[in-house]
């Protein structure tokens, strides 16, 4: 089973940035993604970005603000979030699929989450 050591959420002031970080163990498959999906107080979660090693990385918004990276040698995927805005507030789930990419899926694992809130 994927687990998943999420951190660098926290309370940032509107134009502000975060990186939150993800370091995932536990893989079956040599073939993975790592992506973060967020949920916004009585929203429907929305994916934000995505990223693996056989088909590079996916950025479902505003990849003018949202830029994910990785660092395979410490298996660890980042979320670098610049130019804050309040609706930017939620909590950001780092999700992994093990035996896949980002466009199929595969086996799906979802962290506890990093809480961003975004002060006007």
């Amino acid at each position: 089973e994927v687990q998943f050591v999420e951190s660098g959420g926290g309370l940032v002031q509107t134009g502000g940035s975060l990186r939150l970080s993800c370091k995932a163990s536990g893989f079956i498959s040599d073939d993975y993604a790592i992506g973060w999906v967020r949920q916004a107080p009585e929203k429907e979660r929305e994916g934000v970005a995505c990223i693996s090693s056989s088909d590079g990385s996916f950025h479902y918004i505003e990849s003018a603000r949202f830029t994910i990276s990785s660092d395979n040698a410490k298996n660890t995927v980042y979320l670098q979030m610049n130019s804050l805005k309040p609706e930017d507030t939620a909590v950001y789930y780092c999700v992994a699929f093990d035996g896949g990419n980002c466009q199929e899926g595969g086996t799906e694992y979802w962290g506890l989450g990093t809480p961003v809130t975004v002060s006007s």
